[in-house]
C-alpha cells in the first residue's frame, strides 16, 4: 500500500511539474482558443433555409438563413425530419416567424443547421462547383471586379451558402472558382454562365442598359410592383407573364423621351406608337412591349418590364415565370459581368453523398489513430510513450480544424488529406524526439539530444513548406486546401505541439 501510495504521489508530482512547463501551458492555451474558434453548438436543432423557390413563401417574406423549427406541427430537428407528409395546407414555423398557405408542394432548398463554426466544403456538404475562365486576357483588377460582381449577383439571387474565390494555374491563366450549396447544375449554369448584358432598344437605338448608371431601382419581392400577371393556354401547355417595375435615371428617361418623340402613332391601333420597346439579354430578344401613345416624348422614370414563363401545367408556367423574373431582376440590380466567361469545369455532389464522405473520414481517421497507437506500442512497449503521441496527434488535428474555422476556410477532401499528411509528419517527428531522449543518459544528454532532434525537425519543416508552395495554384487552386492545411499543420506541430510533446516525454522518462 505504501509503495502504491508513493507511486500515486510521484505520478501527481510529475503531472504537476508537466502542467507548469511553459510549453504545456502554451498548448493548453491554444487548445482553449481552438474551442472558442470552433464554437461547438451540439444543442442546435432544425434545418436552415438555403434557397426559397415557393412563390407563396417569398410573398410572405421567407428568406435564406432562416431556421425551420416545425412543419404542420411536426418538430424538425434534421434533414430526415424534413420529409413530412404534406396536406392541403402547409404551416411552417421558423426562428423568424410563421408562414402558412394552401397547397401540397413545398419548394425550399434546405440543409442541416450548423452545429459549429466549421465550414464544410463542397465534397462534404454537397452542392455545385464551377470553374470559370475569362474568354479574353484580363488584368488582376478586372478579376477583382468580376469577383465582387459575381458575389453580389449570387447574394441577390438568394443563395445563402456559397464560396467564391480567384485562382491561377501554373501557366498564369486566371480563373474564378464558385462553390454553391443547394443549387442544381442547371440553375448555376444559367445564372453565372452568361454575361448578363441587358439592353432596351426602340428600333436600333438603345434607350437604357442594365447598369447602375441607367437603373436606379428594381422592384423585387414586392407584390405591389412585381409578380405574375396572367396565364394563357398555348400550343405546348401554359404561358404566364411576369412583370416588374424599374426606376430609370434622369439621363435614361431623357433618352427614352428623345427616341419616342420621333415615332408616330400605330396605324392599326392609335393607342400605341409605331415601334415597340425590345428587351435583349446577351443579344437575344427576351420580350417586346407596346409603347403607349401618351408616352411620346415624355421623360418617364418609371417603366414596366415584362417577360414569359412556359410550362406543361399552370403551376410549372408560374414557376418558370418567377425564375425568369428573378434572374432578370438580379441582372438589372447588379449589372452585367465585365467580360464573357467560359465554364471550364462543373461538378455536382449530392448532400447525401457528402454526408457519407464525412462519416467515412471520421471512421478512417479513427482507424488511423488506432493503427499508429498499435505500431508505437509494438515499437516501445510502453504506454507512457503511446499516450503522449496519441494526445499530440489529436491536439494537432483539433487545432488545425480550429484555425480553419477561425479564418473561414472550408474543409474539403483535399484539406482533410492535408491534415492527415501534416499529422503523419508529426508522428515521424515525435518518434525522432522519443528516440533521442531515450538514448540520453543524463539531463545534459537529453538537452543535447533534443537540440539535435529539433534541428532535424526544423529542416524537414522548411522542406515541407517549400514543397507545398507550388501546390497553392496547381490545378487552378483546386488543391489549395491540401497545401494550406499541410502548412498550417506542420507549423502548429513545430511551434506548439512538438515542444509540448518533448516536455511530456522528458518528464515521463526522466525517472
Amino acid at each position: 500500500m505504501l509503495v502504491c501510495y508513493g507511486g500515486i504521489v510521484i505520478g501527481k508530482m510529475k503531472l504537476g511539474n508537466l502542467l507548469r512547463d511553459w510549453r504545456m501551458i502554451i498548448l493548453i492555451v491554444v487548445l482553449l482558443m481552438t474551442i472558442i474558434a470552433i464554437k461547438p453548438m451540439p444543442w442546435n436543432k432544425g434545418i436552415e433555409v438555403v434557397k426559397v423557390n415557393q412563390k407563396e413563401l417569398l410573398e410572405q417574406g421567407m428568406s435564406s438563413g432562416e431556421i425551420i423549427k416545425s412543419i404542420n406541427g411536426k418538430e424538425i430537428e434534421n434533414l430526415k425530419d424534413f420529409n413530412v407528409e404534406l396536406g392541403n395546407k402547409i404551416e411552417i414555423t421558423t426562428n423568424k416567424g410563421n408562414y402558412a398557405y394552401l397547397g401540397t408542394e413545398l419548394d425550399v432548398v434546405v440543409k442541416d443547421v450548423d452545429k459549429s463554426k466549421i465550414k464544410k466544403g463542397l465534397d462534404l456538404a454537397g452542392g455545385t462547383r464551377v470553374l470559370l475562365k475569362p474568354k479574353e486576357k484580363v488584368t488582376e483588377q478586372q478579376m477583382d471586379n468580376l469577383n465582387a460582381i459575381m458575389k453580389t449577383r449570387l447574394d441577390v439571387y438568394g443563395l445563402s451558402d456559397l464560396n467564391i474565390r480567384k485562382a491561377n494555374d501554373l501557366s498564369g491563366n486566371k480563373f474564378l472558382l464558385v462553390e454553391i450549396s443547394g443549387a442544381t447544375k442547371e440553375e448555376v449554369k444559367e445564372l453565372i454562365g452568361q454575361q448578363g448584358k441587358f439592353e432596351a432598344k426602340i428600333g436600333d437605338e438603345v434607350v437604357f442598359v442594365g447598369e447602375k448608371e441607367d437603373i436606379r431601382n428594381v422592384c423585387k419581392d414586392d407584390g405591389s410592383c412585381s409578380g405574375v400577371s396572367q396565364c394563357n393556354i398555348v400550343d405546348n401547355g401554359q404561358q404566364c407573364r411576369f412583370q416588374f417595375q424599374v426606376t430609370l435615371s434622369n439621363d435614361a428617361a431623357k433618352k427614352h423621351a428623345e427616341v419616342t418623340s420621333k415615332l408616330e402613332a400605330n396605324e392599326s391601333n392609335g393607342e400605341y406608337l409605331s415601334k415597340k420597346i425590345d428587351f435583349y439579354l446577351d443579344n437575344e430578344l427576351v420580350d417586346s412591349l407596346f409603347i403607349g401613345a401618351d408616352l411620346k416624348g415624355v421623360e418617364t422614370t418609371d417603366i414596366l418590364i415584362s417577360g414569359p414563363g412556359l410550362g406543361s401545367t399552370r403551376d410549372e408556367a408560374i414557376k418558370d415565370a418567377l425564375m425568369n423574373m428573378n434572374k432578370l431582376q438580379t441582372i438589372l440590380m447588379v449589372g452585367s459581368l465585365p467580360f464573357e466567361l467560359e465554364i471550364v469545369k462543373m461538378d455536382s455532389i449530392s448532400p447525401r453523398l457528402g454526408m457519407e464522405f464525412f462519416k467515412n473520414i471520421f471512421l478512417v481517421g479513427g482507424l488511423a489513430i488506432l493503427g499508429v497507437a498499435l505500431v508505437i506500442f509494438v515499437r516501445y512497449r510502453k504506454f507512457k510513450i503511446v499516450i503522449p503521441i496519441i494526445v499530440t496527434m489529436i491536439s494537432e488535428i483539433f487545432i488545425i480544424i480550429g484555425v480553419a474555422a477561425f479564418i473561414g476556410w472550408r474543409l474539403d477532401l483535399a484539406a482533410i488529406a492535408g491534415i492527415l499528411a501534416s499529422v503523419g509528419t508529426g508522428v515521424d517527428d515525435q518518434i525522432v524526439i522519443t528516440d533521442e531522449v531515450m538514448s540520453g543518459e543524463t539531463a545534459y544528454d537529453w538537452k543535447e539530444k533534443l537540440k539535435k532532434a529539433f534541428f532535424i525537425i526544423f529542416v524537414a519543416y522548411f522542406g515541407t513548406v517549400v514543397a507545398m508552395l507550388p501546390l497553392w495554384n496547381a490545378g487552378a487552386g483546386l488543391v489549395r486546401g491540401f497545401a494550406l492545411t499541410t502548412i498550417i499543420g506542420v507549423t502548429i506541430g513545430v511551434f506548439i505541439t512538438r515542444p509540448a510533446f518533448a516536455s511530456m516525454i522528458e518528464k515521463l522518462l526522466k525517472d
